[in-house]
């Protein structure tokens, strides 16, 4: 698909979203990190404080219901399964630094006591940001339960 046509329907559900700071991260195959940092630059917008909480809303759950909408319209317009990652006012950047201190201290904890840990429940983006994490202290770690409820489990490494 012509990088133009993928700026356009990306664009066309932003505007959707016309008063709020959004920063969209996309990751089309195909296009280059020059060509994503422009596409970066033309989504970004303004609003007020307020409008981006709204736009957050609690614990993230509309910016996640926002994201899934922006994928199913991208992907009907599109024919293509997106890989848009939609982060509103630095919230999703900010969890993610969270969750990464997070996983760190269970790492360290499952290190000092050679037991499993179990950890909140979560989305499958800041599943995927613990068990990145984990993996990098080499230790190992696995999903368990279903959604809403589904969490990540972290095992020595010799489990």
């Amino acid at each position: 698909m012509p990088t133009q046509l993928k700026e356009q329907t990306v664009a066309e559900i932003m505007e959707r979203f016309a008063n709020a700071t959004a920063v969209i991260l996309v990751d089309y195959r195909g296009l280059t990190v020059k060509e994503l940092q422009q596409l970066r630059g033309k989504l970004r917008e303004s609003g007020s404080e307020r409008e981006l909480r709204r736009l957050v809303g609690p614990n993230g759950e509309v910016l996640e219901a926002l994201q899934d909408l922006s994928r199913l319209a991208v992907q009907a317009k599109t024919g293509e399964r997106s890989r848009l990652m939609l982060d509103v006012a630095g919230f999703r950047a900010a969890r993610r630094r969270t969750l990464e201190e997070l996983a760190a201290k269970a790492c360290q904890e499952v290190q000092r006591t050679g037991e499993a840990m179990r950890l909140e429940p979560m989305s499958a983006f800041e599943r995927k940001v613990v068990h990145d994490v984990v993996a990098d202290a080499g230790l190992v770690s696995e999903s368990e339960g279903e959604d809403p409820s589904r969490r990540v489990v972290v095992f020595p490494a010799s489990a």
